[in-house]
């Protein structure tokens, strides 16, 4: 399952990939935004934004590309290690149902 984190802080890169794996998650880290980011997120699964620690200019175009694709999105306001395995459990959890 590849998913895609936009925002997040860089120094726990590291700890959110871990806790991905341990999920059986391939997780794409985007913790600002990048060139052509629209077409490195358009083949996820999923999206997990942390609105804290991303700019809305990023946000507008991932919500975009998630809205024309309809790939579910997953929103935090938190961007610890926790609430990233929470995201991860819903986002499991929400394509499980499907």
């Amino acid at each position: 399952m590849r998913i895609s984190l936009i925002g997040g802080i860089d120094r726990l890169g590291r700890h959110y990939r871990q806790e991905a794996e341990k999920l059986g998650v391939d997780l794409r880290i985007f913790t600002r935004s990048e060139t052509n980011l629209s077409a490195k997120i358009r083949h996820s699964e999923a999206l997990v934004i942390f609105t804290s620690k991303v700019s809305h200019r990023a946000r507008d175009l991932v919500m975009g590309v998630a809205l024309a694709k309809g790939i579910p999105v997953f929103m935090s306001h938190n961007c610890g290690v926790c609430a990233l395995r929470d995201c991860l459990n819903c986002v499991k959890e929400g394509l499980a149902e499907t």
